[in-house]
Formats: structure tokens, C-alpha cells, sequence
């Protein structure tokens, strides 16, 4: 049996639907298909992990073994993959957010996706698109800063890259070459404000 996210996390959330008499199963209705209901309802918006549908179903006051045979189901049709989202996800937010490696783990681990699916995924992600993503963010950024001093831009270069999950030895690298290559095109200030050479 799959797990259904963080130890205890979806049962917490039943736990205190049920205090509060919030069930998403009315009286004399299959909860398999009330179940069911909730997950297409769930799917038809964005792909989302099993985890998360987990939860979604737990907070709608839906019982484990209920939840269970559902989520397994899904799964076996294919509604739900875990690996094809992590893929998917790593790919959508490299791209368009510009997110290491790092960060992309972290945000899987949060949607509940399994540690093996996660490096999976990670390990499709090519070292080579992974640095000139990381080139691309320091050669954008660095537009904006032509009034700065060179150890002030590095700083914050460093802390973009670092908050985007790069790694420190990668960031380094890439922004003291980007630096030098762009010290013509925008030439940084040391601190007394005279353009650097």
C-alpha cells in the first residue's frame, strides 16, 4: 500500500473533520463513489500527487480503507502517477521558474512525492541546462545592477542562486565568469564609486 504523505498527516485532518461533524459522505451514499467524485473533481483541474489527494480526502472525512482502495485504483488506470507528475513538475518549474535542483527537491518532498521518485526525476534534468538556466538568471539579474559594487552584486547573485537551489560551487563559478565576461557591457563599481577595470 502507497503512502498517503506525512506520518499521521491526513488522519490529524479527518480526526478533526470528524469533531467538527464535516463529512463529505451524506447519509446512504456509496463512499467509494463520493470518493471517486472528489478525486476527479481533484484531477480536473491540475495533475496532483497521490499524496495530496490523500489528504483531500481525509480532510472530506473519507475513511482510510475507503481512500485506500480508491487512491490504489486510480493509480492502476493511471489518474494518479507519482513518477509522470515528478518528471513533469521538474521539468514545468525549471523552466519557467528557473529552480535548481535543490529547491525542485524540496518541493517535491512537500507535495508528498516518494524520495526515489523525486531523484529520479532530478536525474533527468541535465547538468548542462541546470548551469546555463543558472547563467541565464546571473546574465538577467546583472542588467539591473550597474550601480553596484562587485562584491555587492556577487553577494546578491549568490543569494538568487542559492535561494533557487543552485549549488554554492556551481553559483560561484558561473557568476565570476558572468562578471568578467559582462564588466564592458555593464561595468560594476567598487566601493568608492569609480567604475572597476
Amino acid at each position: 500500500m502507497a503512502s498517503r504523505g506525512p506520518a499521521g498527516s491526513g488522519r490529524r485532518r479527518r480526526d478533526a473533520a470528524d469533531e467538527l461533524g464535516d463529512s463529505a459522505v451524506p447519509d446512504g451514499a456509496d463512499p467509494g463513489q463520493v470518493a471517486r467524485g472528489i478525486l476527479l473533481d481533484k484531477l480536473s483541474g491540475q495533475p496532483r500527487t497521490r499524496a495530496e489527494l490523500a489528504d483531500v480526502l481525509a480532510e472530506r472525512g473519507i475513511a482510510d480503507e475507503v481512500a485506500d482502495e480508491v487512491l490504489d485504483r486510480f493509480t492502476e488506470v493511471g489518474l494518479i502517477d507519482d513518477a509522470a507528475f515528478a518528471t513533469a513538475w521538474v521539468e514545468s518549474r525549471h523552466r519557467g521558474r528557473g529552480l535548481g535542483k535543490r529547491a525542485l527537491a524540496q518541493e517535491l518532498r512537500r507535495r508528498g512525492v516518494d524520495d526515489e521518485l523525486s531523484r529520479d526525476a532530478l536525474e533527468e534534468l541535465d547538468p548542462e541546462q541546470e548551469e546555463e538556466t543558472a547563467r541565464a538568471l546571473v546574465r538577467k539579474k546583472l542588467r539591473s545592477m550597474r550601480s553596484l559594487d562587485r562584491q555587492v552584486a556577487m553577494r546578491r547573485l549568490l543569494g538568487m542562486l542559492a535561494r533557487k537551489g543552485y549549488p554554492g560551487g556551481m553559483a560561484m563559478s558561473i557568476i565570476k565568469q558572468e562578471l568578467d565576461a559582462s564588466h564592458e557591457e555593464f561595468p560594476l563599481l567598487d566601493s568608492s564609486g569609480i567604475e572597476v577595470e
